[in-house]
Formats: structure tokens, sequence, C-alpha cells
């Protein structure tokens, strides 16, 4: 059975990186496992990805959780999605 959970967050997160990417006139094509930075991302670029995802997925990403690393290209930031909609809230 074909997992629709991983596919529509990996797409959702594609579109996301692609609105950002386009808006910085970057056009050319991303793969899922492209580094978004040697791509074209700006640094202010991967601060609204940041934001972007929060608001697409309705989950607050830890501080400890927003490096470069973890925004490095699509999977990982599906990767990272997937992590967090799996954990229960905690009070902050």
């Amino acid at each position: 059975m074909l997992d629709r959970t991983n596919t529509d967050v990996t797409d959702r997160v594609t579109q996301l990186v692609r609105r950002i990417m386009s808006k910085q006139a970057v056009a050319r094509a991303i793969g899922h496992d492209d580094d978004l930075r040697a791509s074209g991302l700006s640094s202010l670029g991967l601060v609204n990805l940041m934001l972007s995802v929060e608001t697409e997925f309705a989950i607050k990403i830890p501080e400890r959780d927003m490096t470069p690393a973890n925004f490095r290209s699509v999977a990982r930031i599906a990767d990272l999605v997937r992590g967090l909609s799996q954990q229960p809230a905690t009070a902050q």
C-alpha cells in the first residue's frame, strides 16, 4: 500500500520550495536531494522557507531544529516535518 502521507508531505514541501525560489527569480528545477543553497536559495529565502513550513504544516519548529542542515533539501525538510508532526505537543 502506498503511503500517501509521506508523498503528500514531500509534494507540499516541494511546492513551498518552488514558490520561495521563484520569488528569488531562481527558475531551475529542484530535485528532492538537491542542495537548496547551492541551487540559489538565499539566507532570506531560507528564513522565509522556515516560516512557510511552519505555517503550511501548522507546526512549531524548535529553535534547535532551525538549522541549515535541516533545510538543505526537500527530502531533509520533509523528514523534519514528519518527525515534528509525530511528536506530541509540549507545553511551552
